[in-house]
């Protein structure tokens, strides 16, 4: 027996068509991107740290041979400063290249190079900053701390002009821009995929602070394991990388016009510095763009399901 419908009655009106299947709409406001590559497994941050020492030491060979060949005094401040480069460099060129692994180039937005609400950012790293320069106070006043980095002098920020402008540009543009990309945009990313941001950032601060620790004496190592930890946050409070990178070269800016015992230098500095590496990350966001995806799968053999 046939289950399909009788035919209508002659004169009968035709029945009312079916009514469409509902169809689910996108949000009239999409969300906001993740925050960090959801592709990045949390050991890529220890793999890529690895490879950027690994580059640094091999590159930095090449350049003391070079530069020692070429008649350049040993220690020198032109290679410390040629090695500190080659340093920011390679931790950021082992970054770009794990965050692209399996997914074609990586966005700059997957590095936090993104826009950010600027007075909310502006409170957060306010904040941040108020509260590490009070930790900072307490424990150098705790532990009778009065000494300086060595980095500057190691530089030659007493020498020529034109080192001075080196180390400047090295310590408070260069410096930010390349750790911030690295630990924070990276490193940071991708621990933070593991066991959530505090625990990420916890252990990004001990590895920034670590790295410190032959250009810093030792009882300053804990507040730049906390400067670490507290960038890691701002980021994460905030969504974007710029306000870490703006923080990172303030701070910088006036630990290195202390050092130098600079006076007007230094709002002048702090001010040059953060406009110049904000600007680099922004040029940067557009340089790398949206990133580029992945080969597309292939299609399945014919008859194959």
């Amino acid at each position: 027996m046939s289950d399909a419908p009788p035919p209508p009655e002659p004169g009968a009106a035709p029945p009312a068509p079916a009514a469409p299947a509902e169809v689910a709409h996108e949000p009239a406001c999409a969300p906001p991107p993740a925050r960090g590559r959801a592709g990045w497994a949390p050991w890529l941050a220890a793999v890529a740290f690895v490879t950027g020492f690994g580059i640094t030491i091999v590159l930095g060979l090449f350049v003391f041979v070079a530069a020692t060949a070429a008649g350049v005094e040993e220690g020198a401040p032109a290679i410390n400063i040629g090695l500190t480069l080659v340093q920011n460099v390679a931790l950021v060129a082992a970054a770009f290249f794990f965050a692209s692994i399996g997914g074609g180039r990586a966005a700059a937005a997957d590095f936090g190079l993104r826009r950010a609400r600027f007075w909310s950012s502006v409170g957060r790293l306010v904040a941040v900053w108020v509260g590490f320069l009070v930790f900072s106070a307490i424990w150098a006043l705790a532990l009778d701390l009065d000494q300086q980095q060595d980095l500057p002098e190691q530089l030659g920020v007493n020498g020529p002009l034109i080192n001075v402008l080196a180390v400047v540009v090295l310590v408070t543009v260069v410096a930010p821009l390349g750790e911030e990309l690295f630990f924070r945009g990276f490193f940071f990313g991708a621990l933070r995929n593991w066991r959530g941001p505090w625990l990420a950032a916890l252990i990004t601060g001990v590895v920034f602070g670590g790295i410190h620790a032959g250009s810093s004496p030792v009882g300053y190592l804990v507040p730049l394991m906390i400067f670490g930890a507290a960038l890691c946050l701002l980021y994460e409070w905030t969504g974007s990388l710029y306000p870490a990178i703006a923080l990172h070269a303030l701070n910088n800016s006036i630990a290195l016009g202390a050092n130098l015992d600079w006076d007007w230098q230094i709002p002048a500095m702090m001010a040059g510095s953060t406009a110049v590496a904000l600007l680099c990350a922004w040029l940067l966001a557009r340089l790398v763009g949206d990133g580029r995806p992945g080969p597309a799968p292939r299609a399945p053999a014919p008859g194959t399901a």
